[in-house]
């Protein structure tokens, strides 16, 4: 029996989540299994994977082949690496205490730059709510800097209109007092 380290689909449409399940490779992808060793969401950035390490190990060093992808998430995940230096104090070549070392020194490096990663996502976020915060904060000044104008064309246009419209009154009235004066004469 053949067995495979892959993942099966799970969650709702356009919105997948996969478990990392060890299968028979016959079994249908979503099917029959016979362990789930961990989870994988690729919709969070950077994409969180959840994998029990200690299982994947055995069921690699049992023989489990991985698929590709679930391959380059233990390898990400650091199980990989743990296999091969695993095989290596099987073969005496290095000691169990040096080949811990190595991936204690590895797991840390990992680590800080996943952190980077996700400080540099956050800081990026940032810096462009920031820049559109500002674009916005300068639009409504435009979009208000334009009523004031059109308000005060709106005030000369009824100041001018007003104007011309005392000169008439103005002119009116001596005229109807002249006319006024002819009449009582």
């Amino acid at each position: 029996m053949a067995v495979k380290i892959r993942l099966a689909r799970r969650g709702r449409k356009k919105m997948p989540i996969y478990d990392v399940v060890v299968a028979d490779a016959r079994a249908p992808r979503d099917g029959r299994f016979i362990e789930k060793i961990g989870t994988y969401n690729p919709n969070t950035n950077p994409a969180s994977i959840n994998i029990n390490n200690e299982r994947a190990l055995t069921w690699l060093l049992n023989g489990a082949q991985p698929t590709d992808t679930v391959k380059a998430m233990l390898s990400y995940r650091g199980v990989m690496l743990k296999k091969h230096l695993q095989i290596g104090v099987i073969k005496g070549a290095i000691s169990q205490e040096q080949a811990d070392a190595k991936f204690e020194a590895w797991l840390a490096e990992k680590d800080a730059k996943i952190a980077g990663k996700v400080e540099s996502i956050g800081k990026a976020k940032e810096v462009a709510r920031q820049k559109a915060l500002e674009a916005e904060a300068a639009k409504n000044q435009a979009r208000l800097d334009a009523i004031k104008a059109r308000e005060e064309e709106a005030k000369a246009a009824a100041a001018a209109a007003e104007a011309p419209a005392e000169e008439a009154s103005e002119e009116a009235a001596p005229e109807a007092s002249a006319e006024g004066d002819e009449a009582q004469a």
